[in-house]
């Protein structure tokens, strides 16, 4: 069975589904067998042994829905606010001062440290598009680079490196020899030219 917005139950759908089961508790307590008792609710047969060990294990309330499935989120919402805050200071403002870009690996980090959770990469990453905020991959540049120094060489040295090349239109060529039906290369039959003996 497909559920709505890819995976879990609607709320009307976890409803009928806990009625179901609540009929099958119904259904147990009656002494009705389990094969009958998955035939009369129209469900399988699996599901129906699931329910009756849930029932005996722990009764009426252990077939009680849970609510939606999932994993919750290991903040609570006041540290969800303070994870935007954070965020919005930007990366310096917490010891990434090499650029302003917030990475996944550092909002993971920045978890820690602030609250003491342990949060994977991807697990950040969905954090933060909770938020409203995308992870970003940083730009790969030195510190140390010198911009002036680019720019001229941009300007002057590849400017003349480009000048120099092969002018437009010409082409190379080159003798190749053709191979033997062997599958050697040569310059005839054999691979020293020769015929070869009969």
């Amino acid at each position: 069975m497909r559920y709505a917005d890819g995976g879990g139950l609607t709320p009307a759908g976890r409803r009928r589904r806990e009625t179901v089961r609540m009929q099958a508790a119904e259904l147990f307590e009656q002494k009705i067998k389990v094969p009958d008792v998955a035939r009369r609710l129209r469900v399988s047969v699996k599901s129906a042994y699931q329910w009756h060990q849930l029932w005996r294990d722990g009764g009426v309330e252990a077939l009680a829905s849970r609510g939606p499935s999932g994993s919750r989120c290991r903040l609570s919402p006041r540290c969800l606010e303070k994870l935007a805050g954070f965020l919005e200071e930007g990366p310096a403002a917490h010891g990434w001062v090499e650029d302003q870009v917030w990475t996944a690996s550092r909002v993971a980090t920045l978890i820690g440290r602030k609250f003491h959770v342990s949060y994977s990469v991807s697990g950040a990453t969905r954090l933060m598009h909770r938020l409203g905020f995308s992870p970003q991959v940083p730009a790969r540049r030195v510190t140390e680079r010198d911009e002036q120094a680019v720019t001229s060489w941009k300007e002057v040295t590849w400017a003349e490196v480009k000048e120099s090349g092969r002018p437009a239109g010409a082409t190379s060529a080159s003798r190749t020899r053709q191979a033997s039906p062997d599958g050697r290369l040569g310059a005839g039959p054999g691979a020293d030219g020769a015929v070869p003996r009969s």
